[in-house]
């Protein structure tokens, strides 16, 4: 006699985690404006478009029907002459947020005891950070930034526990703009566990110009429990083929692999990323040209009167706190696409040249950011 099953009709439930989690929110597209040409500055996404020898290489790959290297040798090479580090310390991932959800799912979770590993990074932070913790079933601990947008490390320091297994350092920091100096990463290091991974996400290295920021490729090179995250999305400007990697000691890479999504970076992503690398002067061009326009965008708003934190990425940071959305809608009505972050501010990427003077001026028609008005 055969027994079934009783019939359950209940719906199907997720992880109860997932109903607490945040969402990701990605940046929208502009809203098309009659006479005005739109622009999206939501996404930190770099204007101008990969330089020619990528787009040549992209259009040169024809093996779509064969799966990609799992171990990305050929980029993996290129990275270690480029950054004068072992490939083996290298393991790629989709973009660097797929090279930290890596990291994450094999160093931070639950364990047998049931007890959750804590991750440490300030807030507000890259947004994706909470929700790839809490997926790994790990235990975020947030740190309030300072008034000034930057990396409260003291406290940092302080939330270390028994129960700590990583530390994010997200540095510009997405989406304030502050960068962490070499003395104070050092410093900080220094008062934190061995066994502690502390990560160094440089997406945004790149357009890095103050002299003291933090070295991640240095600060590895001294430390086992110290991994740089890097990406190709952002100076790049491969956003859309997802390739990262991160940089770290055999100690670490040996059980990050075992956990790595296989066949993360597509053959197409690989060789575009080789590409590129190997052009680097054309990117660099690219790479001055953005930082141009982010000088003359917040030279123009401190002209204005406006009280920013120092931006060292691709975008900059309007605390505007209650007045968000509103400063969101202007934009929108410009044809502007911002990234607000509700009663807190606007992250605005620097884009096209014109798509930045209209930023600016929508600034010098807001009363309500000046500390002039």
């Amino acid at each position: 006699m055969t027994t079934q099953n009783p019939v359950s009709h209940d719906p199907v439930q997720p992880r109860t985690i997932i109903g607490r989690m945040p969402k990701y929110a990605a940046g929208k597209p502009p809203t098309e404006v009659s006479g005005l040409e739109a622009f999206k500055l939501s996404s930190n996404e770099n204007p101008l478009p990969p330089i020619p020898a990528v787009l040549d290489a992209i259009r040169e790959q024809v093996s779509l029907n064969r799966y990609p290297d799992p171990l990305s040798t050929k980029l993996r090479n290129a990275l270690a002459g480029f950054l004068d580090v072992p490939a083996d310390d290298i393991v790629t991932g989709a973009g660097s947020l797929g090279a930290l959800t890596q990291i994450l799912a094999t160093f931070a979770g639950q364990d047998d005891d049931g007890v959750q590993d804590e991750v440490i990074f300030a807030w507000r932070s890259f947004e994706a950070y909470p929700i790839v913790v809490q997926t790994a079933g790990a235990l975020p601990v947030e740190v309030p930034l300072l008034a000034d947008g930057r990396h409260d490390l003291d406290t940092m320091a302080e939330a270390v526990n028994e129960r700590t297994a990583v530390i994010l350092l997200c540095t510009p920091n997405n989406p304030t703009g502050p960068i962490l100096t070499q003395d104070e990463v050092d410093a900080f290091i220094a008062k934190v566990p061995k066994n502690v991974l502390i990560v160094v996400d440089e997406a945004y290295q790149e357009f890095v110009r103050d002299e003291n920021a933090v070295d991640g490729i240095k600060t590895y090179r001294e430390h086992t429990n110290v991994v740089v995250l890097r990406t190709f999305s952002k100076a790049h400007g491969l956003a859309n083929l997802r390739v990262g990697y991160s940089v770290s000691h055999p100690e670490v890479t040996e059980f990050l692999r075992v956990g790595a999504t296989m066949f993360a970076v597509s053959s197409l992503a690989e060789d575009a990323a080789v590409a590129s690398l190997a052009n680097y002067g054309q990117v660099v061009e690219r790479v001055q040209k953005i930082v141009d326009e982010r000088t003359r965008v917040v030279n123009a708003l401190k002209e204005l009167g406006w009280d920013i934190p120092k931006a060292e990425g691709n975008f900059v940071w309007l605390p505007l706190g209650a007045n968000t959305a509103e400063f969101v809608a202007l934009a929108e009505v410009q044809a502007l696409s911002v990234r607000g972050f509700a009663g807190e501010g606007v992250r605005v990427s620097i884009g096209e040249i014109e798509a930045n003077t209209r930023f600016v001026d929508l600034c010098r028609n807001y009363p309500k950011g000046s500390s002039l008005s």
